[in-house]
């Protein structure tokens, strides 16, 4: 199989992930807005309000990985693959747009008059719900880390978000129906708080791979990889930046100058097989050099 092949059978796998969350989103707010109706509580049916702002997540996110499958072309020589970072910067903003709406719910209703508890209903039906997105999350968390995709991960993330949104309503009708009316707004508070954390996080990670930045440790362990192979003299230098699901590596090797043209591409080619093998860095570009005079006085251990 090839490393195109690869790619498309890992761009599958994250639409079927990204499928799954849709699916279950679609069931779980329809069950929730119905049920927090005929309950009584405003807590189950925000959250299936909540769900319905996840199906657009989760949409963008499908919408992104079918993006990323568009050949390269003119205008992108290096393949559409970044569509999936795109995405996951998509469904940040609109993580966070949620947690700001909880936030202001939760706190208006610290400081209104407490009403009629919901009936139970509302509790259990929360508490499956946070069942069920618990497996939606193992699932796309399992592929996601299986394919290294950043965009499904975000989506397993925000099923997490979802899940533990569910437990709060759960512990606040719970906490309702015992005559702890304040649990409901304070359970909400920390859920919404914990939404804005699982948004910045996944801001932060997209936004550091749109702007090519990268793991130093990571690329110290890619330079390693690379001087270790028979023939290589030195890493003149050595450069790294996320690619959608894959790492693209440029790497500037200094040889021997006698070494003939044949010999200088068995070393490059040896270094992306290496790469390959203990990296699964498909996409690595290496330049060879040769060593000269100065060169080597670089090498030599400073007094």
């Amino acid at each position: 199989m090839t490393a195109n092949d690869d790619k498309a059978s890992d761009i599958k796998a994250g639409e079927k992930g990204a499928l799954v969350s849709i699916g279950a989103y679609l069931l779980l707010a329809a069950a929730k807005i119905a049920f927090g109706y005929f309950s009584g509580s405003k807590a189950l049916t925000a959250d299936g309000l909540n769900n319905t702002t996840d199906i657009i997540a989760s949409v963008a996110i499908l919408i992104g990985l079918r993006i990323s499958q568009k050949p390269p072309d003119r205008d992108h020589p290096y393949g559409h693959l970044r569509a999936q970072t795109i995405s996951s910067l998509v469904a940040s903003f609109i993580m966070a747009t949620v947690s700001i709406q909880v936030l202001i719910q939760a706190v208006r209703a610290l400081f209104q008059d407490a009403g009629e508890a919901p009936g139970m209903i509302a509790g259990w039906v929360s508490l499956g719900s946070a069942v069920c997105m618990y497996a939606v999350y193992r699932y796309n968390r399992g592929v996601a880390k299986r394919i290294n995709n950043n965009a499904l991960m975000a989506a397993a993330q925000d099923n997490r978000s979802d899940m533990l949104v569910s437990i709060g309503v759960a512990v606040g009708v719970f906490g309702s129906g015992f005559g702890v009316s304040w649990l409901d707004p304070v359970a909400a508070i920390v859920v919404g708080f914990m939404i804005a954390k699982t948004a910045w996080d996944i801001f932060k990670e997209a936004s550091h791979a749109l702007s090519d930045g990268f793991d130093v440790g990571e690329l110290d362990s890619f330079r390693q990889t690379a001087a270790s192979v028979p023939g290589v003299s030195r890493i003149k230098d050595i450069r790294a930046r996320i690619h959608g699901n894959h790492v693209l590596v440029d790497i500037i090797v200094l040889v021997d100058p006698e070494l003939s043209v044949a010999d200088s591409h068995a070393i490059a080619d040896h270094i992306e097989r290496r790469m390959r093998k203990r990296h699964n860095v498909y996409y690595a570009h290496v330049h060879i050099e040769p060593l000269r005079p100065m060169d080597m006085q670089l090498t030599q251990p400073q007094p």
